[in-house]
């Protein structure tokens, strides 16, 4: 077995969110607090500001910067492959260290794009592994940049964890509505507020959402709430599938190509644990637009009725259309 083969993977954190709502602040919290990690923290030059720091090394394309607590900040100025590769080669010379990864995207980005390298580049993947993507709301400003950018509500789309930035500027009804909205449109990502970037390291690091297990965290909030398709106009929303009766798993599959060849460049993200027909374990998928991997699970525990439970989260995705399809697929449809 190659050496490389069995060396753990550096688990990769994506920050994303609207401009001005707190992500530089955040991570120089990280970059600059006692928190026992090697972090490395590539930040894109388009940042709204940049991270305070001194200067230690610089090559042609990036610099990177040695911080007093054991991290790093790496601007990025090109193809983020690269820049990890490079990363990877610096580590394994010992110019570096570092067991963690915490990409910033700009404000007016999709981090789409990010997260699919982590599954095309072969390169990427043997040593990266995609952990979540933690996306920061301003809520002061939040409903506004919902309104009228496509990008931010992508951000909140892929989201696996929301942070609920600038609180003390709005009223708590100003807040039950942003944090409604959020919900609405991303039942899987937990929306927690944070105040000028005082977030628990832990909550930013090994939130595991590109895990493939059976944990399938939806708000129930979201699951009681009829009203949950989409409000404001907002091109991403999220519905949820569900059914006690079992797949078969030929039409399944058919049916499942069919959806991410139409429909993937709007499927944002989609998780689920599916009930197949024969199977005493659980199926587990989950994909990014068109990229989809699936796993068994743990077995259907004896005290448990076996069921799937699937959640979509896109621009526009045909609710009505998906969810008869699914049906179609079922044991028991005609």
């Amino acid at each position: 077995m190659d050496v490389m083969d069995m060396v753990p993977q550096i688990p990769v954190t994506i920050l994303t969110g609207f401009l001005g709502a707190g992500k530089t602040t955040l991570l120089n919290r990280i970059l600059k607090e006692d928190h026992g990690h090697q972090i490395a923290v590539i930040e894109n030059e388009f940042g709204e500001e940049d991270v305070d720091s001194s200067l230690l090394v610089q090559t042609d394309k990036e610099q990177i910067v040695q911080m007093s607590n054991g991290c790093i900040c790496c601007t990025i100025r090109g193809d983020l492959s690269r820049v990890l590769t490079d990363l990877r080669h610096r580590r394994e010379k010992g110019e570096v260290s570092f067991n963690r990864v915490i990409i910033e995207t700009t404000g007016v980005a999709n981090p789409g794009p990010v997260a699919q390298t982590f599954f095309m580049d072969d390169a990427v993947a043997a040593f990266f592994r995609l952990d979540g993507v933690i996306t920061l709301v301003d809520a002061k400003h939040g409903q506004l940049a919902l309104d009228n950018e496509k990008e931010a509500q992508a951000q909140v789309g892929f989201a696996d964890r929301i942070f609920l930035t600038k609180t003390d500027l709005v009223n708590e009804e100003q807040v039950a509505e942003i944090s409604a909205r959020l919900r609405r449109m991303n039942p899987r990502a937990p929306i927690e507020k944070v105040n000028m970037g005082e977030v628990d390291i832990s909550k930013v690091l090994d939130i595991e959402g590109f895990n493939l297990n059976d944990v399938l965290d939806i708000d129930p909030q979201f699951l009681s709430d009829i009203s949950h398709h989409h409000h404001h106009g907002d091109e991403i929303g999220s519905f949820v599938f569900t059914s006690y009766t079992p797949f078969d798993p030929y039409r399944l599959e058919r049916f499942w190509g069919t959806i991410t060849q139409v429909y993937g460049p709007d499927l944002l993200r989609y998780k689920g644990v599916i009930y197949i027909d024969g199977l005493d374990r659980k199926m587990i998928t989950q994909g990014v637009h068109m990229l989809v991997a699936a796993d068994l699970g743990p077995q259907w525990a004896p005290d448990e009725r076996p069921m799937s439970k699937i959640v979509f989260i896109g621009r526009n995705l045909p609710e009505s259309a998906i969810i008869t399809g699914l049906e179609t697929c079922l044991i028991d449809a005609p």
